[in-house]
């Protein structure tokens, strides 16, 4: 008889392999993940057949949960560049006190058995930010780059000031605000 899914489980091995792939990476093993979520290795399994069904659960979560951030009370009836000026503040804001989350994303964002419909389920999460940056790159100097060129162009300079503001605060906002500034100008000109 096949044992029951307690949705608690789910959110604590979610949890728990946040704070493992975080600090051990991939190689973390499936036991560790469920020894830190208090539930037997058995218990990891009925929630998710495989590591690889458990690296791909996650990403989706973390990718989700990081583009809601981002776009919570986006003002949008504001100009594009207020618009994309409020999502950095949240997306800078999220990784700077998620810093557990953030890891884990890098590790998980390189693994090799992300699926196509993994992939699909986090592109439609940043479905609006992606066509808030395709409006704003199709008059800028990058217009003939692909969108996912701007959007990973856009992500490297977050991440470059977010692990900037990690190492040195930043109370005033002035360090955040600059990069702000310099990845509008190679998105819009």
């Amino acid at each position: 008889m096949a044992r029951s899914r307690n949705p608690a489980h789910r959110r604590d091995l979610l949890a728990a392999a946040t704070r493992v792939f975080g600090a051990q990476g991939l190689g973390a093993s499936t036991a560790s993940i469920a020894e830190a979520a208090g539930v037997s290795t058995g218990t990891l399994f009925v929630h998710f057949d495989t590591k690889s069904a458990l690296v791909n659960a996650l990403y989706v979560e973390l990718k989700s949960e990081m583009a809601r951030v981002a776009t919570e009370g986006v003002p949008l009836g504001a100009p594009p560049r207020e618009q994309l000026r409020h999502m950095w503040d949240r997306w800078v804001a999220w990784c700077a006190t998620q810093p557990e989350k953030r890891r884990a994303l890098a590790h998980l964002g390189v693994a090799e058995d992300l699926t196509e419909d993994t992939r699909a389920a986090t592109r439609q999460a940043y479905a609006d930010i992606a066509a808030l940056v395709r409006a704003i790159v199709e008059s800028g100097p990058m217009h003939d780059a692909p969108l996912g060129f701007a959007l990973a162009l856009m992500s490297s300079i977050t991440d470059a000031t977010i692990d900037d503001l990690l190492q040195s605060p930043d109370p005033t906002g002035i360090r955040s605000a600059l990069a702000f500034d310099a990845m509008w100008r190679a998105l819009a000109g």
